[in-house]
């Protein structure tokens, strides 16, 4: 005879019942082995604490004196601090010559941002254009510039249009002419400067951005017809919308921060202080002036000025869909 066995079933289960597949566990709450969701903290904290001591610290002293009577009688004992709440703020309000200076900063940063994108953007695109030597020397000379202290460029600068030993004015004809005496050309001589050591961080980064274009794009724009100028406005353009913001917010925070350029090439603001920007207004009221608590005022305006264009950055990046 022969036994025919059955297969065990659970009670309550018909012989033959199929066992469903039992349900997925759900996953910790901690994520992955057991990672607590402040781990990534935890790895972040030595660089916020070196951004707290170098950064919120200072940030914060800036502010704290700028709202006290901090003159050169309260840093040497003589007097005590006295607190002023918004006084400070309503003086430089109330003085006609932070207003010309905000006006000329801003006017001063606006034309060096256009000049530096137009130029870093030209270059970028000519990049693609010629063969691989005149490249290298290109791309050579515009990080010797670019890598170059902001003292011994402005240094350098002034010597060449020199108006009694520089080699421009001899070139132009010029014979004596002083490019630091007038205001607009002073202005002029100082905007060259920051412009030629500033295009190459926007000639790099735009072309590779142009690099980064499918090439199929750009013949398919130059087999219909389209100029060049018509390929960087309609194609290229566009695509580099993200890298032209970024680079755009950038050169308007380094700009609106000049401060060497303008001190060494005007000898610290220009006859009269016709020169002036609002960093070296700030150093004059701060340290020539022995006004402490007014030239931290100066710092906290331009503080919140270049916040809100970074906001306006961020903004944009958000509309764009970039992940910040």
């Amino acid at each position: 005879m022969t036994t025919q066995l059955t297969p065990l079933t659970a009670p309550g289960k018909r012989p033959g019942a199929t066992t469903p597949p039992a349900a997925p566990r759900p996953a910790r709450r901690g994520g992955p082995r057991g990672h607590h969701p402040w781990t990534p903290w935890l790895y972040l904290l030595p660089a916020l604490a070196v951004l707290g001591g170098l950064l919120v610290y200072p940030v914060y002293q800036l502010g704290l004196i700028s709202f006290l009577e901090y003159t050169q009688a309260q840093v040497s004992g003589g007097e005590p601090t006295s607190f002023k709440g918004f006084g400070n703020y309503a003086a430089l309000f109330a003085d006609p010559q932070f207003w010309q200076v905000l006006l000329a900063t801003v006017l001063f940063a606006a034309a060096c941002v256009v000049t530096t994108l137009a130029v870093g953007c030209a270059l970028a695109v000519l990049l693609t254009r010629v063969r691989a030597l005149p490249r290298l020397v290109l791309m050579m000379a515009a990080l010797g510039a670019w890598a170059t202290p902001a003292v011994t460029g402005s240094t350098v600068w002034v010597f060449l249009f020199d108006p009694d030993f520089g080699p421009v004015n001899k070139l132009l004809g010029l014979g004596d002419f002083s490019w630091t005496y007038g205001r607009y050309s002073a202005f002029a001589l100082v905007l060259l400067e920051v412009v030629w050591c500033s295009f190459p961080f926007v000639m790099v980064t735009v072309y590779a951005g142009i690099k980064a274009i499918p090439s199929e794009v750009l013949e398919a724009a130059s087999l219909d017809g389209a100029s060049q100028w018509r390929i960087w406005r309609s194609v290229m353009a566009p695509m580099l919308r993200p890298i032209l913001v970024v680079v755009t917010i950038q050169s308007i925070i380094w700009d609106f921060k000049v401060f060497t350029q303008i001190y060494v090439m005007t000898n610290g603001g220009g006859i009269a202080g016709q020169n002036l920007v609002l960093n070296v207004y700030a150093y004059q009221k701060a340290f020539a002036s022995s006004q402490y608590s007014l030239g931290s005022a100066i710092g906290v305006v331009m503080l919140l000025i270049l916040l809100a264009v970074t906001l306006v950055y961020l903004r944009l990046l958000r509309r764009q869909g970039e992940e910040l």
